[in-house]
């Protein structure tokens, strides 16, 4: 009889880490599909608000394909095209040019580092969307500790993003999202818009 119920108890452990292991591939799942209506070859455009513990706030709207980018906000735009970024400081009227994958082009970007293989996954659906929650795995090397991600439920789209880097979290909420359409030539810096008036500083 005791042997019985020690059978049954390894049975029921391997089921339930059996089961854990299948939430977390498919709450990876999930993700990956937000993730690539982002960061995928269609491109997408959204608008953000930011707010990172009412420290630092702010809203815009950015466009990704690839490794391209666009974003334009209340201070600065800005142009990555996969090999070269220009910030445009327009109260300013200065001109900053970094390599496109420098971390000098943005001081905030140092700080949200972080792989898709970093995390355990796990998700919960309400009545807004689905949720994916993401901690860190020991020994990963991303400067994120843990994130949040609430996802349309039919479209995967993301709603609002939640990301701990240290002890501070940042909340990202999004919308106007837009997958798709996006074509090349909104990566490519305009420099003929900006004349004499402008100063210019190359920090490649």
């Amino acid at each position: 009889m005791v042997k019985r119920v020690y059978l049954l108890l390894i049975a029921l452990c391997v089921s339930v880490a059996s089961f854990c292991e299948e939430s977390q591939d498919e709450a990876r799942r999930v993700f990956e599909k937000a993730y690539n209506q982002v960061f995928g070859p269609q491109g997408c455009t959204l608008h953000y608000d930011v707010n990172l513990v009412g420290v630092y706030k702010t809203n815009g709207t950015i466009w990704y394909k690839g490794k391209k980018s666009k974003f334009t906000d209340e201070r600065v735009d800005a142009w990555n095209d996969g090999v070269t970024h220009y910030t445009v400081h327009r109260k300013k009227k200065l001109i900053e040019i970094y390599d496109a994958t420098s971390d000098k082009r943005d001081k905030y970007a140092s700080k949200f580092k972080f792989t898709l293989d970093d995390f355990d996954y796990s998700m919960e659906r309400n009545n807004a969307g689905i949720m994916i929650t993401m901690k860190q795995r020991r020994g990963a090397r991303g400067t994120v500790k843990q994130a949040k991600a609430l996802i349309d439920a039919q479209t995967y789209a993301p709603i609002l993003i939640k990301v701990k880097v240290a002890l501070f979290w940042a909340n990202i909420k999004i919308s106007n999202f837009k997958a798709g359409g996006i074509n090349d030539d909104i990566f490519v810096f305009p420099a003929a818009n900006y004349g004499r008036d402008y100063k210019t500083e190359d920090h490649r």
